[in-house]
């Protein structure tokens, strides 16, 4: 019996595929909402009910609570810095560096080449990288994140092979009209490369925004820490040993709730203008090799 409709396709499969979508997308939407519930709850409804996904009385008063804080507004304020800036170093060095390995005419292509593709097998080791960082006087300097993680090798690479796909006969019609090497990446490779620089460019905001281990590591004084480092301090803290910070506020369980609403949401709001771009630039990227 031919169980296929008018289009070739098994309405059992479907059906069946998408009921396993809708059960996937329940348990990573149910999480979720349950955060977004609980920050507008009271701490009465937590101590009472536990779990719920609809609070019986919404209240805003975490989010007000929260951003008076002037340690939460500062570490955000912090996170907006390392973001930005961190970013725009970024995308800058990684272009820069990856359309000159895209060129077969740079004399020592292939010994860069194959250092960037070390550093991707082996690193440096924490220790040496503090010590490092330490000799050169950036602790305690955002400069000891922005250097340390200027240049990620695989987003090099992937942006490198998207240079190469570029046709060569463009860029020489551009130089037979007198363009300069910099005119021609200003002017015609960067704008036909902007699917591939907004695609690293989510990439390395997301990263810079989710800063912790080096922030730990090379930022010894608590008015610089992003904002990851002080969520962690925040969510750690019990309402019985730590409830309140040295500012003498108090987290209860609404507050830590929009606290983790507050640091995804400006990724939640950026990543739709990016993601259009996003599988575009990762195939046109992945052509050559």
């Amino acid at each position: 019996m031919n169980t296929f409709d008018s289009r070739g396709k098994d309405p059992l499969f479907i059906s069946i595929l998408y009921g396993v979508l809708l059960i996937a997308l329940l348990c990573i939407l149910a999480p979720f909402i349950y955060v977004v519930a609980s920050s507008f709850a009271t701490e009465h409804e937590f101590v009472s009910r536990g779990f719920f996904l609809i609070p019986k009385e919404w209240t805003a008063e975490a989010y007000g609570y929260l951003l008076s804080n002037r340690n939460f507004t500062q570490a955000f304020g912090n996170a907006v810095t390392i973001t930005v800036v961190g970013t725009a170093i970024n995308i800058t060095l990684t272009s820069l560096m990856a359309y000159g390995l895209s060129k077969s005419w740079l004399k020592g292509r292939r010994v860069l080449n194959f250092l960037v593709l070390f550093t991707m097998i082996f690193a440096g080791g924490m220790i040496p990288t503090y010590l490092v960082v330490k000799e050169l006087g950036l602790i305690n300097s955002y400069w000891a994140l922005y250097l340390n993680t200027a240049i990620a090798p695989f987003n090099l690479i992937v942006m490198r092979s998207f240079f190469q796909s570029i046709p060569s006969e463009l860029e020489e019609a551009a130089r037979i009209d007198g363009c300069s090497e910099w005119r021609l990446l200003w002017r015609i490779v960067l704008p036909l490369s902007m699917p591939s620089i907004a695609t690293f460019t989510l990439f390395y905001a997301v990263f810079n925004w989710n800063t912790y281990f080096f922030a730990i590591l090379f930022l010894n004084d608590s008015a610089d820490w992003p904002l990851q480092v002080y969520l962690r301090q925040m969510l750690m803290e019990n309402s019985t040993a730590m409830e309140t910070d040295s500012g003498g506020f108090r987290y209860t369980p609404a507050v830590k709730m929009a606290a983790v609403i507050i640091t995804a949401l400006p990724l939640l709001v950026v990543y739709p203008f990016l993601q259009k771009y996003f599988n575009k630039g990762m195939m046109l990227g992945s052509v050559k090799g």
